[in-house]
């Protein structure tokens, strides 16, 4: 009979010494010492009291990296950000040493391209985050462009990211008369980060895989092959490999230490806060490159800074949907865009050629001065605008219309010599026919009646005298055809583009 009451007894004294516990901490809450009231506080995260990270060892030896431990404020700048994602094996040789000497004796150039970052860096350092990669490689554009998004190499990789034409379109970056996608910010990004993660999962290291960014995955992948018939180490830094490669990612290990200590190489970054530089806002209708920047209150070189991709003055909504604005310009924007719903936005539009033309026939088509067609399009002197290509033209009339999307993201324009014709007598042999003169001059049949005004069918006499045209250089010619009668009205041409071929 006293065991149950014991226990009883048991479970109020455990009740009761909670209830005094919770009384005394209420109690504290409800009567505490009157500070001097804070300051207001601006940024909520940054003010949270968070302990010191500790370096914790997963066993193995390895400490972990700092964003692996809990309870870390969240970083102010785009910076800590960075340095709390290093995940890369540092390389340390007296190559990266040279390059942290060039760059330490460079604090101007640091400074310009630590500034031309400035719009890029949160997207770019988001997408690694959201991919588990590390985050040094938010660092590469300044080894591959100094962050330019409008570099060209000599050998036409274009972008901050640089890319080949022919990477490029294996990775699905659109390149056209409108927009070449090398350069866009978004889709290059993609792309890049696409290739590096493909490249790591062939190698298992990101130092080759680096190198193979720079070098290429075949001549890394010998170079490989070569090492292991020698009975050589694999490593980045034993294999052979050209000087570019050689100091590739030394530099962006030389990059990552400055970025890690800039007070070491006595340098200063540039405050870049951890928030977002720009916004995507789409749009429906095509709009001119000046009107879109009017809308958003910005320069056309600010627009254009987020927008590096638009090689024309008008962007097409099929093949653009969208553009980048500065963060706080992106309402304005929207706001200004639904104003004028009803009101004209492009002043260029997009105009196939029906047929291989001269420029000053495609201006009369258009009715659009000739010098002011070759200028806008760079259409060189002698030469032909060849059938399918596609121009920049004036938008009015039937050219009133947004450009489809088939057109918007397949437009080229192509170019053939413009041949001088020169009119010569020849004459007829025995059993000639206009088919066998014609062919013995290189012309058709149809194009020889047509100079000399005669039927298909006649009957050649020896010692007729006929005129033939023939060019006056040695160009490549067109294929004749005959002379139309009726000229053609200005149209889209209706033959499908070619599709893109992957590698």
């Amino acid at each position: 009979m006293n065991h149950p009451m014991s226990l009883r007894s048991l479970r109020r004294a455990v009740l009761f010494t909670a209830w005094l516990v919770l009384s005394g901490v209420l109690a504290g809450c409800a009567t505490p010492p009157a500070p001097t009231p804070p300051a207001p506080v601006k940024n909520v995260a940054a003010a949270i009291q968070m302990p010191s990270p500790v370096t914790l060892d997963d066993g193995r030896g390895v400490s972990l990296k700092p964003n692996s431990s809990l309870g870390l404020t969240p970083p102010t700048d785009i910076w800590e950000r960075i340095r709390r994602g290093f995940a890369m094996p540092d390389l340390n040789d007296d190559f990266v040493r040279n390059r942290e000497q060039w760059y330490a004796s460079r604090p101007d150039y640091i400074l310009r391209m630590t500034e031309r970052s400035r719009p890029y860096l949160f997207h770019i350092v988001e997408e690694l985050e959201r991919r588990n990669m590390p985050t040094e490689l938010a660092l590469l554009p300044f080894i591959e462009s100094a962050f330019n998004p409008h570099a060209v190499s000599s050998a036409k990789a274009a972008g901050m990211w640089q890319f080949m034409p022919a990477t490029g379109k294996y990775f699905d970056l659109k390149q056209n008369l409108f927009r070449d996608e090398r350069r866009d910010v978004l889709e290059s990004t993609r792309a890049a980060l696409d290739y590096l993660q493909k490249l790591y999962g062939m190698f298992g290291d990101w130092h080759l895989a680096l190198a193979a960014y720079n070098w290429g995955e075949g001549s890394v992948s010998r170079a490989i092959a070569r090492n292991k018939a020698q009975g050589k180490p694999t490593n980045y830094s034993d294999l052979n490999m050209p000087n570019e490669t050689r100091y590739y990612v030394p530099k962006l290990q030389a990059v990552k230490n400055i970025v890690a200590q800039p007070e070491a190489f006595n340098t200063q970054l540039p405050l870049i806060q951890n928030h977002p530089f720009f916004k995507s806002v789409p749009i429906d209708r095509d709009i001119d490159v000046a009107m879109a920047a009017r809308l958003a209150g910005i320069s056309v070189e600010d627009f254009k800074t987020l927008n590096p991709s638009m090689n024309r003055p008008v962007i097409l909504a099929a093949g653009t949907p969208q553009v980048l604005l500065p963060w706080d310009n992106a309402t304005s924007f929207e706001i200004n865009l639904q104003n004028h719903a009803n009101q004209k936005l492009a002043t260029w539009t997009a105009w196939q050629a029906p047929r291989t033309m001269k420029a000053d026939e495609a201006a009369s088509l258009l009715n659009m001065p000739v010098d002011q067609l070759r200028s806008t399009n760079g259409i060189p002197p002698n030469m032909l605008v060849k059938a399918g290509s596609t121009l920049l033209v004036h938008r009015k009339g039937q050219l009133d219309n947004d450009v489809t999307e088939r057109v918007a993201d397949n437009a080229q324009l192509a170019f053939a010599p413009e041949i001088v014709l020169r009119r010569i007598l020849v004459t007829a042999r025995k059993g000639d026919t206009l088919a066998s003169l014609a062919a013995r001059h290189g012309v058709s049949a149809a194009n020889m009646a047509t100079w000399n005004k005669l039927g298909p069918q006649i009957n050649l006499k020896p010692g007729q005298s006929l005129a033939v045209l023939v060019p006056t250089s040695q160009s490549p010619r067109l294929s004749p055809k005959p002379v139309p009668h009726k000229k053609t009205a200005p149209a889209v041409a209706q033959r499908p583009a070619p599709k893109a071929v992957k590698r």
